[in-house]
């Protein structure tokens, strides 16, 4: 069976064939679709003349559904299921009160800044649903980038001109040492007296390496990084257990590594500017517009 090139399927006529296939009478199926008998018979010989097949057989003036026609209904259905599923999730973009938003952020804001923004925003938003992820910043701004995540918070700002930002916080950076070490009963330290210390730091592709590399180089110190991590409450853990100090973001006290301690920067620029970030050229939803302005309105 094969299906005329330039023929094009209309969606009403194949949701007229199901009932006729369902009812198998013409007259029936007419008053069930609201439309004249005439109309149903003449869609039914452009059908199959699409399809290069009869799909009834006819009996006594009686419509019987064939076994070419069987496959038609099967497949008419599910084409019509999918044209609808497809229906639904175009109006779930569209309607800022539905859908889901797809959210990407750093793990430093997974505690606090996450969970009181969406509940927040779900006071009047409580049909919107969320699909979230935490990963570090080079991944966000991938997930950004590939299409996977509709809008990100993460930090510093992406490079380039593909995604657009809006600044939502400072992230403070401090120094986290083990409980008995020498810094660990001052108030404040300025960077530049730890330069003959061991650093736990995380790999160089993450953007707080970066901006911790950055803060070193401001102060000519050659670093001694003798681990590299992954995730910031690894490097915490590495701290606790006296194998070396660390520059993190300040953490929330309910997070704070027990057996470490956290002492404030002095330098200026020890800090993270944390941001909402979504891509320049693809559109977003309605949900994911609706919680971004929530977010720019807040902040």
């Amino acid at each position: 069976m094969h299906l005329a090139h330039d023929s094009v399927m209309n969606v009403d006529e194949l949701q007229w064939f199901v009932v006729l296939a369902e009812t198998q009478h013409m007259t029936d199926a007419a008053e069930r679709v609201n439309i004249a008998q005439p109309t149903l018979s003449r869609a039914l010989k452009r059908l199959e003349r699409q399809v290069g097949a009869p799909l009834f057989d006819r009996v006594n003036h009686r419509l019987r559904l064939n076994n070419c026609g069987g496959i038609m209904l099967e497949h008419s259905r599910r084409g019509l299921a999918e044209i609808h599923a497809a229906a639904e999730r175009i109006a779930a973009l569209r309607d800022p009160d539905s859908g889901t938003v797809r959210l990407a952020f750093l793990h430093s804001m997974a505690s606090s800044f996450v969970p009181d923004a969406l509940r927040r925003f779900r006071v009047d938003a409580a049909q919107v649903r969320f699909e979230l992820q935490q990963a570090a910043g080079h991944e966000i701004i991938e997930l950004l980038g590939n299409g996977q995540v509709d809008l990100a918070i993460t930090g510093p700002r992406p490079n380039g001109h593909d995604f657009g930002w809006h600044e939502l916080l400072t992230e403070r950076l401090c120094l986290v040492v083990p409980q008995d070490h020498r810094l660990a009963r001052r108030r404040r330290v300025d960077l530049a007296e730890t330069g003959d210390e061991s650093f736990i730091a995380l790999g160089e592709h993450f953007a707080l390496r970066q901006i911790t590399d950055a803060l070193w180089a401001a102060e000519d110190i050659r670093p001694a990084v003798v681990f590299e991590a992954s995730e910031i409450a690894t490097v915490e853990g590495l701290v606790a257990a006296g194998l070396g100090i660390a520059v993190v973001p300040v953490p929330p006290p309910h997070r704070c590594e027990p057996m470490a301690v956290y002492v404030a920067l002095s330098n200026p620029q020890a800090k993270r500017p944390i941001g909402l970030a979504w891509p320049q050229r693809r559109a977003m939803s309605a949900p994911a517009e609706r919680f971004a302005a929530f977010l720019k309105s807040t902040r």
